[in-house]
């Protein structure tokens, strides 16, 4: 452990997960900050310009800390290009009458990226971002000692213990614990022993990491009240971070339809998927979900960027069914409150179940 002050604890244990693709904001992240928590930019599918507008967006509405998160590029899968550009191509044929569907043009090749990795790091060392969040792996130790000196306070998202121990050798000063419970990509980045069987109970999933690394953990995925807050500091955790909690916040900027439907009684579950984006996440079940999950390559971002026009399309047609509606499974108990009046609530009902 690196000793660093933490912006969130025991007394302002709410931190507002960073929803990247348009549920993040800057009046989300200022209004939570502002309200005791800790608001989260998402950079990722940003440039790093309009990461940086964002931050002082926010830095505008609150002084208080907040935090970016940044996806960390696999930059392995460049290796696997041949390979990977083959199944993308049977997939795009696949989706040929989706396109027809919606009267938009698939790309011929998506090709890897980096996500602007590299202007995005140095954008955080620059602006001095309090908080830098990482996910889908760990930032090399170069990046690492760069935001400590910078100033920063480091998290990284985890799904096992592994990964905790990973993250806690790469310098994180705080550990997301995501459990399969979680809206959104799940951040794993190691592969488990054959054995392992991740829990479904958040609490338990922190308990397990809690004896493999002493760095403090914040626990993630299905928390949506003040009695899962509760729950899962009981079990070893220092903070909850809530993404899906927050979707239906007017600060939100998640997509009309998306808030609709997850008050829609015709969406009953939650599934993993990889159909949108070529990589493992939770979101509403739908149409689009039932109908290519089995033929999707895990082929990430090249199946994002295949299918980003395809669901921006279905959204200005108001038709759920090919969108992806991230969201965890705890979705039903989603509240249409400002961002502040939900932080309050939380604590007020933290306080309730502590007692």
């Amino acid at each position: 452990m690196t000793g660093r002050v933490l912006p969130f604890g025991p007394s302002s244990p709410i931190i507002q997960a960073p929803m990247a693709g348009g549920g993040s904001t800057p009046a989300l992240a200022a209004a939570v900050s502002e309200a005791g928590g800790l608001g989260f930019l998402a950079a990722g599918y940003r440039t790093a310009q309009d990461v940086r507008r964002e931050i002082a967006a926010v830095r505008e509405r609150t002084d208080r800390p907040f935090g970016v998160s940044v996806f960390v590029p696999d930059f392995e899968a460049v290796r696997e290009a041949p390979g990977a550009a083959a199944a993308v191509a049977r997939y795009r044929d696949e989706l040929a009458p989706e396109a027809e569907r919606y009267g938009v043009t698939l790309p011929e090749a998506p090709a890897w990226d980096d996500d602007e990795w590299d202007a995005k790091i140095d954008l955080l060392v620059d602006e001095r971002v309090p908080v830098a969040g990482f996910t889908f792996g760990c930032p090399p130790p170069e990046v690492t000692a760069r935001l400590h000196d910078a100033g920063a306070v480091i998290m990284i998202m985890v799904n096992t213990p592994w990964e905790a121990v990973a993250a806690a050798e790469a310098g994180a000063d705080a550990v997301i614990v995501q459990s399969p419970g979680a809206g959104g990509h799940q951040a794993a980045f190691l592969p488990p022993p054959p054995s392992w069987e991740a829990p479904h109970d958040l609490p338990e999933l922190v308990a397990l990491v809690r004896e493999a690394t002493d760095v403090p953990l914040v626990a993630a995925g299905g928390i949506m009240d003040g009695a899962d807050v509760a729950a899962v500091l009981a079990a070893g955790a220092v903070a909850a971070q809530l993404g899906t909690a927050f979707l239906r916040t007017p600060e939100s900027g998640t997509h009309p339809v998306h808030k609709a439907a997850l008050a829609d009684p015709r969406f009953t579950r939650t599934a993993f998927t990889r159909a949108f984006s070529g990589r493992t996440a939770r979101g509403l079940a739908n149409r689009f979900m039932a109908e290519h999950e089995a033929s999707a390559p895990a082929c990430y971002p090249q199946v994002h960027h295949l299918t980003k026009g395809l669901r921006r399309a279905a959204a200005e047609h108001g038709d759920p069914g090919a969108m992806a509606l991230w969201c965890g499974w705890g979705y039903r108990r989603c509240r249409d409150l400002p961002a502040a009046a939900l932080v309050e609530a939380l604590m007020k009902e933290l306080a309730t179940a502590r007692a």
